[in-house]
């Protein structure tokens, strides 16, 4: 059993260029499919959940190609099905995208039902509802679902709820239907500007990206063409409060510090020193981090992805902090594991109440999705003693080479193995 181990190594010190961003990368790659040419996408992390899509790609048709400068070339011109396995589809949340791309080639498109992150149900009722908006018929079945249109029909598309994934599911099922299409109660998120960016590229006509009220027209046809993805605004958060908790100093290049700001005032919240330029942010830890209140909201307020490591620079607050999971308010199982670490919190419905200012203890601990192991890996980084971290499989989605970037900035961090699985899980499991 593979595990990451952690020592405390001191303050963290350097600069770090951050990746493409992931959630955008997987909408990207699955609207590659309704172009009519090569596409080339530059920026594209070298991932778990990326190697899933090129092996959903290779049982449809779709070519991919990792070129020896990071860049992907993507080729739908022979994709021959669109029936989605429902056993690959079920390990990634970005699923559903297929969906959408594929609608209006095919007609008819068979996709399992979302997996990925194991915090919280997935929901996909707002894209459901788009897809008969549009005039598709949706068949459920056990573990996966049928969306089928003989003609897709431009429509006006209210969401009940601010959501990025059926934003850019709901784009991509319009780019080639026939008609206008309206997006009301849209998601604002630099991943569904970044999708109609590369798509407008592709000669698609959308417009309003980046606003609650997005405009489609419909077009027969899309070129090929080129697309940057934009850098991975999560993954520089993480990095930053690596800066908090262990009182150092970091710097992340690559980045857009627009994508940020909630994430940047709340870290100036908590005590920290921020400094940005046009395309890189340096955090400066201090040795009185200060308790504060988070509210994880939709774009542009603070991301329920940056919840959870937020919650591990907070164990070092003296004082009390409140952190309220508006998004996805079950999004706690981060906190037993803490706990396990000698955190002091207490989670009572949708909020999390941290007794900060005591000190961590290395211990086994669990990760059961991405920012679960990034919270881990910055209690272990503050933590007296070795932390090891199961669950890789899970941090692995979210990161290129987790364990080289953190040892860049000076982090105590490797990747290890075990035979003593079973014992090793029995003890991160015991709350």
């Amino acid at each position: 059993m593979r595990f990451i181990q952690v020592e405390p190594a001191g303050p963290l010190q350097g600069s770090i260029s951050i990746p493409g961003s992931k959630n955008s990368s997987l909408a990207l790659l699955a609207a590659a499919c309704l172009a009519d040419g090569q596409v080339i996408l530059e920026g594209i992390p070298d991932i778990y959940d990326v190697k899933v899509i090129a092996r959903i790609g290779d049982d449809i048709g779709l070519r991919l190609q990792r070129m020896p400068d990071g860049s992907m070339v993507i080729d739908p011109r022979y994709i021959h099905s669109a029936i989605i396995d429902p056993g690959k589809a079920s390990s990634f949340r970005a699923s559903y995208y297929f969906a959408g791309a594929l609608l209006a080639k095919f007609g008819r498109v068979t996709v399992g039902f979302p997996g990925g992150d194991d915090f919280s149900s997935r929901p996909i009722d707002q894209h459901i509802k788009a897809f008969q908006a549009l005039g598709a018929k949706v068949i459920f079945h056990e573990d996966y679902y049928v969306v089928e249109a003989g003609r897709l029909q431009g429509a006006d598309i209210y969401f009940d709820t601010v959501t990025s994934g059926a934003t850019i599911n709901s784009m991509l099922a319009a780019v080639r239907a026939h008609g206008r299409t309206n997006l009301y109660h849209a998601a604002v998120d630099p991943e569904v500007v970044d999708t109609a960016a590369f798509l407008n590229g592709l000669g698609a006509k959308i417009y309003g990206a980046g606003t609650d009220r997005i405009r489609i027209e419909g077009v027969p046809y899309l070129n090929g063409g080129y697309h940057t993805v934009i850098p991975d605004r999560l993954v520089a958060g993480a990095f930053l409060m690596a800066a908090g908790i262990t009182r150092g100093r970091v710097t992340v290049t690559d980045v857009i510090p627009e994508h940020l700001g909630s994430c940047i005032s709340k870290l100036i919240e908590a005590g920290l020193t921020v400094e940005c330029t046009e395309s890189g942010i340096t955090a400066y830890g201090t040795d009185a981090i200060k308790a504060t209140r988070i509210r994880t909201s939709m774009y542009p307020g603070f991301a329920t992805d940056l919840q959870q490591p937020m919650t591990a620079l907070l164990t070092q607050a003296r004082g009390k902090s409140i952190i309220t999971e508006k998004v996805y308010p079950n999004r706690f199982n981060h906190v037993p594991q803490l706990r396990r670490m000698g955190a002091e919190i207490e989670v009572r419905g949708e909020s999390a109440f941290i007794r900060g200012g005591r000190p961590l203890a290395g211990n086994w601990v669990h990760a059961t999705d991405v920012r679960a192991g990034t919270s881990l890996i910055l209690a272990g980084l503050t933590a007296e003693g070795c932390t090891r971290i199961t669950g890789v499989e899970h941090v692995e989605r979210g990161y290129e080479d987790v364990i080289g970037s953190f040892r860049s900035l000076g982090a105590r961090i490797s990747l290890r193995d075990t035979q003593h699985a079973e014992t090793a899980e029995e003890a991160a499991g015991r709350n």
